[in-house]
């Protein structure tokens, strides 16, 4: 069976902590991300009016080179079919398509209705959902990804409780909420 594939939305490339815990969640083989040149465009244009004093280019290029087989072409023929509330996320759904994706990871839900998505066997998740998803998939493996994550943030240095904060404020309160009970339990502590 193939991994589950998603496509990440510019929304959830945009926060640094948010970005880097699905990221780092897909090195890992948790599941398939895709996006487009146009999602990355987007990503980028919206981190360097949010965070001006990152090195966007940088951080865009590691990401490329990170996950090589994760640019989906030739999604433009499909977007002109595409019905949806806000008609500039059709090129969302078309690299889904394209990319044969399970699903949409979106902070944006409302601009992704199931009615638009379902015929097309798509369907949307907030970020939220997806990282409760892959932790009850795999529990020890995310405990991981936020420990490494952790680890590895110097600007500032932060605590896995830090990181919990942070990504709570991202759009992942429910996601942090659970990463701070299972870290303050033994079987958190031992992975």
């Amino acid at each position: 069976m193939p991994p589950y594939t998603v496509v990440l939305d510019a929304c959830v490339l945009v926060p640094i902590s948010l970005a880097d815990t699905l990221l780092r969640a897909a090195e890992k083989g948790l599941y398939r991300l895709l996006w487009s040149e146009r999602i990355l465009t987007e990503a980028r244009q919206a981190t360097e009016e949010i965070h001006p004093g990152v090195d966007v280019a940088k951080r865009f290029a590691h990401m490329r080179a990170a996950f090589d087989d994760a640019l989906v072409e030739g999604w433009e023929g499909l977007e002109a079919g595409i019905t949806l509330p806000d008609s500039d996320d059709r090129h969302v759904v078309a690299t889904a398509i394209r990319g044969g994706a399970h699903a949409i990871v979106t902070a944006n839900l409302v601009d992704f209705p199931m009615s638009a998505l379902g015929p097309l066997g798509l369907r949307a998740i907030h970020p939220d959902d997806f990282l409760l998803d892959q932790l009850d998939f795999s529990p020890p493996t995310m405990l991981r990804v936020i420990q490494e994550q952790a680890t590895h943030t110097r600007r500032p240095p932060l605590t896995q409780q830090d990181l919990s904060a942070v990504l709570g404020r991202a759009g992942a309160p429910r996601f942090a909420d659970e990463i701070l009970r299972l870290t303050a339990t033994p079987l958190g502590d031992s992975l």
